[in-house]
């Protein structure tokens, strides 16, 4: 089985640590991982803002590189929706929508993987569902299953679901009301560790809002975690 990490625009510019945690797992787990380094953005940014020609160009782009990858995995909820449920928009028969799967999704969903580890022992953390993972490729329970069976505590969360009012050029475009959206989420936080979710665009958004706030909690890549709980460490 040949996989490829699709690092992301922001898991290259803000959580390459996470790339390579993502790296680091899925090779511990016998999974022969490459990195194409002619990837580009997955064109997600030209699709929201109208730009139709320049995403199908990157998606086309993205198409060749990962032509020949029996999986594409991405740490990333909102680019692997942005493959499987926007490149059949673009492209005509885009194999690689049919490869790419989200992280937690690769690893319950094609490797059957049910546990990793116990490195997560004891830990009480909050799960931020990403809206493109939740909404448009359903995956919910897999990431807080794998988290679960490491030992951490996913404390309920009212909130959990709900969008963090990031979506992209929504908070540029609206930045009120991508504040009070970030303000809403954080107002009901439980007393946590740590916030993991498997979205840089929405850890982003949270952590910027919550220093703004001054609240002192991290905000963590599922990547990373999933990697903790793997090798036990830190």
């Amino acid at each position: 089985m040949r996989v490829s990490l699709f690092v992301t625009c922001l898991g290259d510019r803000f959580f390459a640590d996470a790339a390579a945690d993502a790296v680091r797992l899925l090779r511990s787990l016998d999974v022969d991982v490459d990195f194409p380094k002619n990837q580009t953005c997955c064109g997600q940014p030209a699709w929201n803002s109208g730009h139709i020609p320049q995403a199908r160009e990157m998606a086309a782009h993205t198409a060749a590189v990962f032509a020949d990858s029996d999986y594409v995995v991405l740490p990333s909820g909102s680019c692997a929706a942005m493959l499987r449920c926007t490149y059949p928009r673009l492209l005509e028969a885009p194999v690689v929508a049919e490869r790419s799967y989200e992280l937690a999704e690769f690893l319950v969903d094609v490797l059957e993987i049910t546990e990793l580890g116990s490195g997560l022992e004891g830990r009480r953390l909050a799960y931020h569902h990403g809206c493109h993972a939740l909404r448009e490729l359903e995956v919910e329970e897999q990431p807080v299953r794998l988290l679960e069976s490491a030992g951490a505590k996913i404390v309920p969360w009212e909130m959990d679901q709900e969008c963090c009012g990031f979506g992209g050029l929504f908070a540029v475009k609206a930045p009120e009301v991508s504040i009070a959206m970030a303000d809403r989420k954080l107002d009901t936080l439980p007393d946590v560790e740590t916030v993991v979710s498997a979205d840089g665009g929405c850890l982003l958004q949270l952590e910027g809002r919550a220093r703004r706030r001054g609240v002192p909690i991290p905000f963590r890549p599922l990547a990373s975690l999933l990697w903790e709980a793997r090798s036990g460490r830190a």
